[in-house]
């Protein structure tokens, strides 16, 4: 599990395709530190497994699966990514609780800037926008964010960005049509999926009508 809080912007070393992954390697320099094999690491919000460590790099392997879900398919060399370890329980939480479990994939189509506030506007699969709402929690390539507008008509969700969030991860580095990995809430899936199915049966609304009017 994770805070959402990334705790630094770090460079692939290398990706190495291999028959059905890809085995990716990071510097992830002081956060090494302790860090052993088979341990978790969130990379641009995506929980991966440590396989080999030398050093201060840091590989992974990624199966085909993760690459086709998220944007970790559009790695290369030289790139920089989010990266945060797993949270140690007793410890502060200053994001939300993530799972490092993408659901699914968002689009920047625009960004602005209104004095010192930095706006990007984000756009997604139904699938992931029926889980947003206004003020909510969502995790973008791992970092923990409060979506400050929404259109659910048009299809978009902003973020707003203060200049440390910027300057600690890679919201800055992207460029228009460029893909984010966005996780949202378990909480919220769970209560959005159940309000769903009991509306879709019949009984319930029957009974629901009932107690209404009682």
């Amino acid at each position: 599990m994770f805070t959402g809080i990334v705790q630094d912007l770090v460079e692939v070393v290398e990706v190495t395709p291999q028959p059905g992954m890809v085995c990716l390697s990071v510097n992830l320099g002081g956060l090494t530190d302790s860090l052993q094999l088979g341990a978790s690491v969130a990379v641009n919000g995506v929980c991966l497994t440590v396989t080999k460590i030398e050093q201060s790099t840091v590989s992974f392997d990624v199966i085909a699966e993760t690459l086709s879900l998220t944007n970790l398919g559009d790695l290369a060399t030289g790139v920089m990514v989010n990266v945060e370890r797993s949270f140690t329980v007793g410890t502060e939480v200053g994001g939300h609780i993530v799972s490092g479990h993408v659901t699914g994939l968002a689009a920047l189509v625009e960004r602005r800037v209104e004095g010192n506030d930095h706006v990007i506007r984000l756009e997604c699969a139904p699938s992931v926008f029926r889980y947003l709402f206004h003020k909510g929690f969502v995790a973008i390539d791992g970092a923990s964010l409060t979506i400050s507008d929404i259109d659910k008509e048009a299809g978009w969700f902003e973020i707003s960005l203060i200049p440390e969030t910027l300057a600690r991860t890679t919201l800055s580095l992207r460029g228009i049509g460029d893909q984010f990995n966005v996780e949202v809430e378990a909480q919220t899936v769970t209560a959005v999926d159940t309000i769903e199915r009991m509306m879709a049966d019949p009984e319930w609304i029957t009974r629901l009508k009932e107690l209404s009017t009682t």
